[in-house]
């Protein structure tokens, strides 16, 4: 019996996913909770099921691409293209947190975390 309590509540990993879903989304008004949320999936990614794996690795590389992101539009907005820049990136930053909060509400992987856009 103490077995099966054991494999029926063994934490997959899912509820610390959300919170860097969650972390990244506050991290547009507090940035660093961003860098938080980037920790915590480290951390977490090896004990984690194989199918929040798949988010663990979308969000660490959410995290990566979008810092790429901010520095180009950093740099570029000099000649006012980084606005555009930054202006794409707070769409996609929340575009790609509500499709990880969706996937891990379907209990379902990331089809493709090694992606560069949704």
């Amino acid at each position: 019996m103490t077995q099966e309590y054991t494999e029926v509540n063994r934490d997959t990993g899912e509820g610390n996913a959300k919170i860097v879903y969650l972390l990244y989304l506050v991290g547009l008004f507090i940035g660093v909770t961003g860098i938080v949320g980037v920790v915590l999936a480290y951390v977490n990614r090896s004990e984690a099921d194989d199918w929040v794996q798949t988010h663990y690795q979308y969000q660490i590389r959410t995290f990566w691409i979008g810092l790429l992101m901010m520095f180009v539009g950093t740099v570029l907005a000099l000649v006012l293209i980084g606005y555009l820049i930054w202006m794409f990136w707070l769409v996609w930053l929340i575009v790609r947190c509500i499709k990880g909060f969706q996937a891990l509400d379907k209990k379902q992987p990331i089809d493709n975390p090694t992606t560069w856009l949704f």
